[in-house]
């Protein structure tokens, strides 16, 4: 196994430092931006939609509906998954990364302009809904297409660092979208804030997807998608027959997606009970204001920004399986924690509480990108990771916050959500065990039915990127 202090290019992914550093930051930004928009729903689901789209329910029903509709958002990410995988594996990483961004934007504004049920009745939640679903559509295809991008292109011993980035967008997005709401709530009474407040984080998306793109668009594909394009290219001319990316990965890689869905099921549950149920358990349980609740959330999140480029970097020292089963083992512990530390009603606890379970988080989620693109064929690793990631969304992320209000409902206290998120570990800690370890693999060399991860041999040590 190569050190982590040779780094050595891929063949056929080589990139010049500075061109790494454009790639990581348009990766960065664009999965930035989209997490903003998506976030950006999970916190108005806790704090406003259930005023302002089922006014007729009790406050803790009222957000139970409202997290159904954030729910149901990620039914769509399996389905633009293998849409954007297909695609993406068909014709490039950069052109469907523009699609999903603009998508995701377009969506998202249309959220923030959508009449409350006082006003259009019924109408007003299935707007809501169907726009929920777009915006689960594009991210399905955001996550894999902006990770590949950067994996492809750096070079294999500092590939864990390098593709933490594009994961550092999600607590920046959520760090944004938590922001912006908690400036709405201080500077704006309540009535202000349900009435109209609420709608400007969501228009303010259509500005940062005009950044995104045109930052986007000034990056290139990578050396190792054309490579592997002008060999299908070849086959092709052979009259040689290739299998669609989605019929390929079952085919070759369905172990591979497997392990993917197991590894995320505690990273996805606990980070959706750690920023979004907060919210509910804080404000409408704990009875804790909304600008302490989302303080704390800012607080954790900006700690977690900082983190995941670091325990990327560690992957590349020791592995990504000892990283990611830490951040599994320790969030699964955490969790019994995390609830009595928020029940002080302590802002220092609940501070605590919030940025110990996302610093376990980060160990799962940084490795993350490297460990899904070193699973999958050059030919089919958009579509593998994609499917293997956001499958797994939809058993963990999606019903999590839904799961967590619904057993806060019934037995009135958060010991149950603890074994939820504990047994969620246990999953997780399986599917890592039995996964091998993929540091160091050659990403050109990975073939359908691989076994064996062949590794970069070691060389001149390079100069700090």
């Amino acid at each position: 196994m190569p050190s982590a202090h040779n780094a050595v290019n891929d063949p056929g992914t080589s990139a010049t430092p500075g061109g790494l550093r454009k790639i990581v930051a348009a990766s960065l930004i664009g999965t930035t931006i989209e997490w903003y928009d998506y976030f950006l729903y999970g916190s108005a689901a806790a704090l406003v939609f259930g005023r302002v789209f089922f006014p007729e329910s009790d406050p803790l029903t009222g957000t139970l509906l409202s997290f159904l509709t954030y729910a149901i958002g990620f039914a769509a990410r399996p389905i633009g998954a293998v849409v954007f995988g297909h695609f993406g594996d068909r014709l490039g990483r950069k052109k469907l990364l523009v699609v999903s961004l603009l998508m995701m934007g377009l969506s998202t504004a249309l959220i923030g302009c959508v009449p409350g049920y006082d006003t259009i009745g019924v109408a007003a939640p299935l707007l809501l809904t169907t726009l929920r679903l777009v915006q689960g559509f594009a991210l399905g295809g955001e996550w894999g297409g902006a990770v590949l991008l950067v994996s492809e292109h750096g070079d294999a011993n500092r590939r864990g660092f390098w593709a933490s980035w594009p994961q550092a967008g999600a607590p920046a997005g959520n760090l944004i979208a938590v922001g912006v709401l908690s400036l709405m709530t201080t500077v704006l009474s309540d009535e202000a804030f349900n009435s109209w407040g609420w709608r400007v984080p969501f228009l303010l998306s259509a500005v940062l997807v005009m950044i995104g793109l045109w930052i986007r668009l000034s990056v290139d594909e990578s050396p190792l998608f054309k490579e592997a394009l002008a060999k299908a290219e070849r086959r092709k001319a052979e009259q040689r027959s290739e299998q669609p990316p989605f019929v390929a990965v079952v085919r070759h890689h369905w172990r591979d997606i497997l392990v993917a869905m197991g590894a995320r099921m505690a990273e996805n549950i606990s980070y959706y009970v750690i920023t979004a149920f907060v919210l509910t358990y804080c404000v409408s349980h704990l009875e804790i204001d909304k600008q302490t609740s989302l303080n704390a959330v800012l607080i954790g999140s900006a700690v977690q920004f900082c983190l995941i480029p670091l325990f990327g970097a560690l992957s590349d020292r020791i592995g990504g399986k000892p990283v990611y089963l830490v951040g599994a083992v320790g969030v699964g512990l955490w969790s019994w924690a995390f609830f009595a530390l928020l029940d002080t009603r302590s802002f220092p606890a609940l501070v605590l509480a919030v940025t110990v379970g996302l610093v376990f988080h980060s160990a799962m989620y940084a490795p993350q990108a490297a460990f899904f693109s070193e699973l999958f064929a050059t030919r089919m690793r958009y579509t593998g990771a994609s499917i293997g990631a956001q499958l797994s969304s939809v058993a963990a992320g999606a019903p999590a916050p839904l799961i967590a209000t619904a057993l806060l409902s019934s037995y009135g206290n958060a010991t149950p959500i603890s074994v939820y998120v504990g047994l969620a570990a246990v999953v997780t800690v399986i599917a890592v065990v039995a996964a091998r370890e993929t540091r160091g693999r050659d990403l050109s060399a990975i073939e359908p039915d691989d076994t064996v991860a062949r590794t970069v041999p070691e060389q001149q040590p390079a100069a700090s990127a």
